[in-house]
């Protein structure tokens, strides 16, 4: 019932978000004013790109400090189908962080290989542990049925007595300070969560993933940046996501047996921390705390992962309708969403329909074009904020140079793959994508550097080497 009310108010703002377009459709009759109307409705739809340039790191006083270095962190790892390289260079990250975390809880959900083996990562295992102990940092790691991701964080985090829980992806490296500067936000003691800041880690690798670095931007430093001014935060990345210790432990035992349309729901593990987290105080994007993760390097493997994003998202879109104040930032945002989907979908049709803007069809397209042309532009500037020792100069401007074309595949293939995973969201599962390993990193990740603003910043370690030594 509450859903249906929700959706009362989407469904009135798109009547008459369409009734006012058709107005102005029917009465505009020049190519300037119909991009007037394209500027109107974009401007509208992308109220978070100017709101995301007010996002600054969060900062503790001296006073906050000691509290903050007191605090117990546990870091945990899934691990399901990993390249052992990846895998060793992101627990070499773990162990080399200028704040030393206290626990780390890595859990083997029953990886197999191609052939449906048992995986183990026994030199991983052993090398890690060695090292950890010189350290003095407390481990485990087990390896359990495979029954999802969830199972695998709550069978370490369930009993863990920790201040703060640090999920981690196992293809991701930490940049040497991100524990330090993602716990910095919990001097509130509002905060609940805290996300990191998710880069392209393989980003040479293929023309595809240098174009997801790019795609990335809209949303881990676009939307998750203004949602962050507004402290409201919907989804802190699974790559690399802080939480309040009760958040994760309240949550167990109903996080792991989500369902959804009567089946067991096991993707989109990283909004639904959040949303618990949302439902206890702020969520927050600290910038200033990176990570640099492994990104498909195929298109099947990439529309594969997109596709379970899309529908995992779908269904969240759900639970906040559902469960978030109408008065709050959350449910606008939603909503504010699925109008622009609307009205992406419907304004084409509109035009085509009035035969004035038919008979000038050429107009009209290239004003669209210069619009889709100078938003690209803007939602891109990102690209220029974070500085990498392995990313030329150059190299960041012939990507800024592209963006047009990027957002041309997001029109073109992403935005009809979302329509797609909207009509099929039903079809949630376990981890979706990996029956066995897909993105290896091949070689060693050289030692790299990049600055945010003022702050310089170190880039992953040497993935080649063994971890501590």
């Amino acid at each position: 019932m509450r859903i249906v009310l929700a959706a009362l108010p989407l469904a009135g703002f798109a009547a008459w978000a369409v009734a006012h377009l058709v107005a102005i459709v029917t009465t505009f009759r020049t190519p300037l004013q119909a991009t007037y109307v394209a500027w109107t409705v974009s401007f509208l739809a992308l109220w978070w790109l100017p709101v995301s340039w007010l996002e600054r790191p969060y900062r503790a006083s001296r006073e906050q400090r000691p509290e903050l270095d007191e605090l117990t962190v546990t870091v945990q790892v899934p691990v399901y189908n990993e390249d052992p390289v990846a895998l060793r260079a992101c627990l070499r990250s773990v162990l080399e962080q200028s704040r030393r975390v206290d626990r780390v809880r890595i859990v083997d959900d029953g990886s197999v290989d191609a052939g449906g083996n048992s995986v183990t990562y026994d030199d991983v295992r052993r090398d890690f542990e060695a090292a950890a102990s010189v350290l003095g940092i407390d481990t485990s790691w087990e390896r359990t049925p495979n029954r999802g991701k969830r199972f695998a964080q709550m069978h370490a985090l369930a009993g863990d007595d920790a201040d703060v829980f640090v999920t981690l992806d196992s293809d991701s490296v930490l940049d040497r300070h991100a524990v330090r500067e993602g716990l910095l936000p919990f001097a509130d003691p509002r905060v609940q969560s805290v996300g990191g800041h998710v880069l392209v880690l393989n980003r040479t690798a293929s023309l595809l993933t240098r174009m997801t670095c790019v795609l990335y931007l809209p949303f881990t430093r676009g939307v998750r940046s203004a949602q962050s001014v507004l402290r409201r935060v919907t989804i802190n990345s699974g790559t690399l996501a802080f939480y309040r210790g009760g958040v994760v432990r309240r949550a167990a035992g109903v996080y792991e047996h989500e369902r959804f349309a009567g089946r067991p729901m096991q993707m989109n593990d990283d909004s639904m921390l959040t949303f618990y987290a949302l439902l206890a105080g702020d969520t927050v994007h600290q910038p200033s705390s990176m990570a640099f993760t492994l990104v498909p390097e195929r298109l099947h493997h990439y529309l594969k992962q997109q596709l379970r994003w899309m529908r995992g998202t779908t269904v969240r879109h759900l639970w906040w309708l559902r469960y978030m104040p109408v008065t709050g930032a959350v449910f606008w945002m939603t909503v504010s969403e699925y109008l622009h989907l609307v009205l992406a979908v419907l304004l084409p049709f509109m035009l085509l329909l009035d035969p004035y803007y038919r008979e000038h069809l050429g107009s009209v397209a290239s004003s669209g074009l210069q619009v889709g042309v100078v938003l690209s532009y803007l939602s891109a500037l990102r690209i220029f904020v974070v500085r990498r020792s392995d990313e030329s100069t150059w190299s960041r401007a012939a990507l800024f140079a592209c963006t047009p074309l990027i957002a041309l595949w997001r029109l073109l293939v992403l935005r009809p793959l979302y329509l797609y995973a909207v009509c099929t969201c039903r079809r949630v599962g376990h981890w979706g994508t990996r029956q066995a390993v897909e993105v290896s990193l091949g070689n060693p990740v050289t030692a790299s550097s990049f600055q945010e603003g003022r702050g310089r910043e170190e880039a992953p370690t040497g993935a080649g080497q063994q971890p501590g030594r």
